[in-house]
This record gives structure tokens, sequence and C-alpha cells, in this order.
């Protein structure tokens, strides 16, 4: 009998050891969203730059393009609606482009076109550009952090689940 209580425990510590990994691994960058406006969108800012300028927004996408200027980092985002975690849900409507100035080197091969990302920053500016032949204006985000979401999550939010029986999802 005090085997079969001692590879029970066993196993109950192996389990609880295993789901701590598996919590420890689904957890998001966090960000201080106490001044976000959350009212900011990209379109928002274009109509009302004057308005929106200095405002702190919290704005995520898939990756155009990135450009290493002589100060600064450009990168130019297809803006995504966010779920809880701050990561874009790529299955949303596009809110449409924005720019992100960071004030530091990043590597272009890593910050790739398609990768996704999430910016806390301040609307700084509004700045002409084109997409195609088509004019365009962008808002222009100074970044305050950025953060570059994993390759190899390809989920758009992070969901753990733990139970006995049978599921059906859809």
């Amino acid at each position: 009998m005090y085997k079969k209580q001692k590879s029970l425990l066993l196993s109950l510590v192996i389990l609880l050891f295993q789901i701590s990994l598996l919590t420890s691994c689904a957890t998001a960058e966090k960000f201080d969203t106490s001044k976000v406006d959350r009212a900011l969108t990209p379109k928002s800012v274009v109509a009302e730059a004057d308005i929106s300028r200095g405002k702190i927004a919290l704005w995520g996408g898939t990756i155009l393009d990135t450009r290493n200027l002589n100060d600064k980092t450009q990168i130019e985002v297809l803006a995504y609606p966010l779920n809880s975690s701050h990561r874009p849900l790529l299955d949303k409507k596009p809110l449409g482009r924005f720019i992100i100035h960071h004030n530091s080197y990043v590597e272009p091969t890593i910050y790739s076109q398609g990768r996704q990302l999430t910016v806390l920053g301040s609307v700084s500016d509004i700045k002409k550009g084109s997409v195609g032949e088509s004019k365009y204006i962008y808002p222009v985000i100074s970044a305050e952090k950025l953060y570059l979401w994993s390759k190899d999550d390809d989920r758009s939010d992070t969901r753990f689940h733990f139970g006995i029986g049978i599921g059906i999802h859809r």
C-alpha cells in the first residue's frame, strides 16, 4: 500500500510541475496600459492629428517594412485589433497602417516582413507616403516599448485547458 501512495504522490508532483511549465510558457509581455487611450486607432489619429498628438497608444499588427535611418529605426505596420494579451488578431479586419519610430537600431532580418509586434508609445506625428501608387497618410508612434511575438507561436491568443473527458471545439 505504501508503494502505491508514493507512486501516486510522485505522479502528482510530476503533473503539477508540467502544468507549471505550460503556464509559464503562456505568459505574454506586460504593458503598462494605465495611460493608454483605447479610443485611438490609426484612422482616428489621421482624422484628428492635432488632438491625438502626445496621447499614448497600444497598437499591434504585422510588420510590412523595417528601415534603419540615421538616428532611428522606422517600422511600417498593418494594424489589427489586439486580444487580451495585446497580441494582434490577424483574423479580424485590419485597422489601417501606421509607422513606428524607435530610437535605436533593430535588426531588419529579425523585425522582418510578416512578423507580428505590439508597440506602446506616444502619437508623435503624421507622415505622408504611399501604398503602391496611392497616397497614404500614416500616423507615427514614438515607441516606448516594442514586443516582437514569437514566430513559433502562430496562435492568435494563449489558451490553457485542463480537464478529463471529451471536448468538442468548433
